[in-house]
């Protein structure tokens, strides 16, 4: 890497551009403008719009407005603790980005359903798994 990427990289990044924009504008792999990044204490401070919400970057709770206390090297925290976490995530459904979402056809009924964080589900319910797997049962006799 040049002497003339590093001082673009370096500015790119103190305006708020991030790692896929930088490596995308000057043809270089993300990765490696990662690993400079992180090697000249440039890591970790640019912010997409939208990306986290402003009382996040303020250092209070999202949910309940609470100071958070923020720790050197450690994963920034946005909530105060697993309540307001959870009560923000019921409350916000469209703004919690899940990635595990996996979609399958029930082996019982046939219908297509998702299921979040299981990747080896076959069955749409506990109703269809226990028919298919008994027949219809007959009664516990």
């Amino acid at each position: 890497m040049t002497e003339g990427q590093k001082k673009e990289i370096k500015h790119l990044r103190e305006s708020g551009a991030g790692y896929t924009a930088i490596a995308g504008k000057m043809g270089i792999p993300k990765e490696t403008v990662r690993s400079f990044c992180r090697r000249n204490g440039l890591a970790g401070q640019a912010v997409q719009e939208g990306s986290e919400d402003r009382q996040a970057q303020e250092g209070s709770c999202r949910e309940c407005g609470k100071p958070l206390q923020q720790t050197e090297g450690v994963k920034r925290r946005v909530f105060c603790s697993r309540e307001c976490r959870e009560k923000w995530w019921h409350s916000h459904p469209g703004e919690v980005r899940q990635r595990a979402v996996y979609s399958f056809t029930c082996a019982g009924c046939g219908q297509p359903f998702t299921a979040y964080g299981n990747s080896k589900r076959k069955y749409c319910s506990h109703e269809c798994y226990i028919r298919n797997r008994f027949k219809g049962g007959d009664d516990g006799e």
